[in-house]
């Protein structure tokens, strides 16, 4: 399992010799394509070069699997979405390696995936609501503290919590919404909608930044990957926040999507039989990994001494200071040769540094979410002399860089300039340029490596240490020589949110002038101690998501499994006619109740109920005989039962078994879809038991119970009533709803929920369509009909019993 793509496919080819020689066949899977490992395989691209394209299921149904945790979780999903075995691709999940596994399974497991469909709602409430928002006025940024525990009588319309992405409405924002929107009372039932949607306006305004959580391009909101600064196309978040950043952004705004299927990496992976990884950063997670996923971490030593020195942090009083700091330092090193690569933490940062670093007449690159197609080949050059590199985040982790440069990727600049598209050149071209390219860097690795090796810039800490760790591990590889500092300002987010008020009272003790960095222990602990203090808080978070979502996660492997059951076959009968015996007694107790006198007893209200749910007709002259409920209840039972026979004969029992599992299926899937939106609906409010003095989660897991009971009920009825009242047309088939028909779901992944709350992703899914029965109506003769042979019998003790 690794983090994207690029590396899925690379490592493919790496390792595929040895596994081939080892009499093992690989696979990958890549976002819309997949492949198998065949040497033999002969292709014009280079890129591709011994990966022949396969099916899905090939490429899962070799050995060694290579692929993105995203890809297989969503394969996943998608085979819980099937009408058909044939048409799934996965095998059971036995062992899963993950590469970097603490950036899947723990920074992405916050953010769950799912797969949506569109909701039928207009889009003008989103614009409407929009126009209000520039109108209110902020009242207050909660540094410390929850939302809840600050007064919301404050001056102006709403309170901002940055720390868990919350916003509240004061008295006075709830009586501004009231007046601009015309509506009386906002916490009207009628208006929830309404207040839902200024919720959401107001996140999309105060917490959720251009650049920095998202880009505008051709017209679209994109979302940026918090992790590794991507652009996520396709992906969305959900619970209307992304029309809400639409409508901010003036753009079109998108249908709202409603979850048809979800589950997060936690529970996704912790469902293979084995489980391991790797990683240059694990050692911070240790707990993490021990509690949650049962995996012990174990310290490998480097292979060659790190040589690399790590400068103490600088701390400026504004962020100004520091980004002038961190030119000067870039320009000094730049003018000696010593290669620099400068981490941010966001597009917009990076953009404000370019520009800084151009006005002083400085050659550099910009890696972000705006140019990742290039991003392999930045980042594999950022060792070359005098080269200056700014990059997003972690963006380019897996691609070594080599001091004085890599001739594998100048080889391929080197025959751009001649003409030629690397990935067709021939070979002999190829062969040329990479000696030539060889001939470059390899007189440049001593040169570099005299000024000092590549030099780490950090101009902002993030909120965990491991990600630090990550931009400082660029550096220093193999026993190279480097060196890393970090520049810090009081107004980085970091510090302004959890730092609280320390380091700016010690820099205010020390009186510093403008310009003026600190560098002391005191504040370097206090820094370490804001990020525990984050690391903590997310370890809090993922723990507490984990926690809702196994609740989720049991009912999920029951419906999945019962899925799974009919797909693979199993005959129904038992189950029907056990749900047949469950649901008849229900119905006749709404008109024949147990305390009930057999003469109050509604036979005629029954007779009708009967009728409806299972599409048969007990004859007045039937219910005469009956004298205790007992009686009745056996009368129904058999009636019941009997007509279900009846069925079987008309339809034949091979097409009543299809019957079976074709309506189960389509009543599953749809209550499946109704109750994840309920239990969406649930997350939303139940943080607020915790005012009753009831534990939420204690609260959520009985409600949840409740929800999946009544959702049980509801399938039973519904696939009980669908099979006695469709009526077969064999000559006329349809299409049997597959993936096609819900071709414009989409997937995405999660935006963290606050309790579970809102879950932010999309690509059309297909499969081939199959035909499926018909409806139409006909006569038909009741079992207690008069026979139609003539011999005046009732049809159920004449010509039924022959079978004729």
């Amino acid at each position: 399992v690794t983090v994207n793509d690029y590396l899925a496919k690379r490592d493919a080819q790496w390792m595929g010799p040895v596994y081939q020689a080892l009499g093992l066949s690989v696979g990958v899977i890549q976002h819309e394509a997949s492949f198998l490992y065949d040497p033999r395989f002969v292709t014009p691209d280079v890129r591709m070069t011994a990966l022949r394209p396969c099916s899905r299921p090939e490429a899962y149904r070799a050995d060694i699997t290579y692929g993105t945790n995203n890809e297989f979780g969503f394969d996943y999903l998608r085979d819980n979405m099937r009408f058909y075995r044939e048409e799934l691709v996965q095998r059971e999940l036995h062992y899963a390696i993950v590469d970097e596994v603490d950036s899947i399974l723990v920074d992405e497991a916050r953010t769950p995936l799912i797969i949506s469909g569109p909701a039928e709602e207009s889009t003008e409430l989103y614009y409407k609501i929009d126009r209000i928002i520039p109108k209110l006025k902020r009242a207050a940024t909660i540094v410390e503290g929850k939302l809840s525990e600050v007064e919301a009588t404050k001056e102006g319309d709403y309170i901002v919590d940055e720390k868990s992405k919350a916003v509240a409405l004061t008295e006075a924002g709830i009586a501004s919404c009231e007046r601009l929107l015309t509506v009386d009372n906002l916490y009207d039932p009628n208006n929830i909608d309404v207040l839902h949607h200024i919720q959401q306006a107001l996140r999309a305004h105060a917490l959720y930044k251009r650049d920095v959580d998202y880009v505008v391009k051709d017209g679209q909101v994109i979302i940026v990957d918090e992790f590794t600064g991507r652009m996520m196309p396709g992906r969305r978040w959900s619970d209307g926040l992304h029309q809400a950043v639409e409508a901010k952004e003036a753009v079109r705004i998108e249908r709202e999507n409603q979850t048809l299927a979800t589950i997060t990496f936690q529970n996704y992976f912790r469902m293979y039989d084995k489980l391991a990884g790797m990683t240059g950063t694990a050692e911070t997670e240790a707990e993490e990994f021990a509690k949650i996923y049962k995996l012990d971490v174990v310290v490998i030593p480097t292979n060659r001494p790190l040589t690399r020195v790590n400068n103490p942090d600088v701390v400026y009083k504004t962020e100004r200071e520091k980004f002038n700091a961190v030119v000067e330092d870039i320009i000094e090193r730049h003018g000696r040769g010593q290669p620099v690569l400068v981490g941010t933490i966001s597009i917009e940062k990076s953009e404000r540094l370019s520009t800084l670093l151009k006005k002083r007449g400085v050659r550099h690159e910009v890696l972000n979410a705006k140019y990742h197609e290039r991003e392999a080949e930045i980042v594999a050059q950022a060792g070359r002399q005098s080269a200056v590199t700014i990059a997003t985040n972690m963006a380019g982790r897996g691609t070594d860089i080599l001091l004085g440069g890599n001739p594998d990727f100048l080889s391929k600049e080197l025959l751009r300039k001649k003409g030629l598209d690397p990935a067709t050149a021939p070979a002999e071209a190829r062969q040329a340029a990479l000696v030539e390219a060889r001939r470059i860097t390899e007189p440049e690795h001593e040169k570099v490596v005299a000024t000092g090796g590549l030099h780490i810039v950090g101009t902002e800490r993030h909120e965990s240490r491991r990600i630090d760790n990550q931009l400082r591990g660029r550096s220093g590889r193999q026993g190279d020589p480097g060196s890393s500092r970090f520049y810090l300002s009081l107004e980085d987010d970091l510090l302004r949110i959890f730092g609280s008020q320390r380091i700016q009272r010690i820099m205010d003790r020390l009186g510093m002038e403008e310009g003026e960095p600190i560098e002391h222990k005191l504040v370097t602990r206090a820094i370490a101690t804001a990020q525990k203090r984050v690391e903590n808080h997310n370890f809090e978070i993922r723990k507490h998501l984990l926690e809702y979502d196994d609740v989720m996660n049991k009912q999920r492997e029951i419906v999945y499994g019962m899925r799974r059951q009919i797909l693979d076959g199993a005959n129904q009968t038992d189950t029907i006619a056990e749900w047949i015996e469950d649901l008849a007694p229900v119905t006749l107790d709404s008109f024949a109740g147990p305390a009930v006198h057999p003469e109050e007893w509604d036979l005629a209200g029954l007779n009708e109920a009967l009728f409806q749910q299972f599409d048969v007709r007990i004859p007045a002259s039937a219910y005469q005989e009956v004298t205790s409920r007992d009686g009745l209840n056996e009368l129904v039972l058999d009636a019941v039962k009997s007509r279900y026979v009846d069925r079987e004969r008309e339809l034949g029992e091979e097409l009543m078994r299809a019957l079976e599992r074709h309506e189960m299926l389509i009543v599953i899937d749809t209550q499946w879809k109704d109750h994840l939106l309920s239990i969406d609906h649930l997350k939303e409010g139940i943080g607020l038991r915790g005012y009753g003095q009831r534990d939420p989660l204690t609260e959520y897991k009985k409600e949840a119970f409740d929800l999946f009971q009544d959702m049980a009920e509801r399938v039973k009825a519904a696939v009980v009533e669908r099979l006695f009242k469709v009526q077969v047309v064999r000559e006329a088939p349809m299409a049997m709803p597959t993936l096609t028909a819900r071709a414009d779901t989409q997937e995405s992944r999660g935006e963290m929920p606050s309790v579970g709350g809102e879950a932010p992703r999309a690509a059309p899914l297909a499969a081939p369509p199959r035909p499926a029965p018909r409806t139409a109506t006909g006569d038909k003769v009741g079992r207690n009909d008069p026979c139609p042979c003539g011999s005046g019998k009732k049809y159920k003790k004449c010509c039924y019993l022959k079978g004729t």
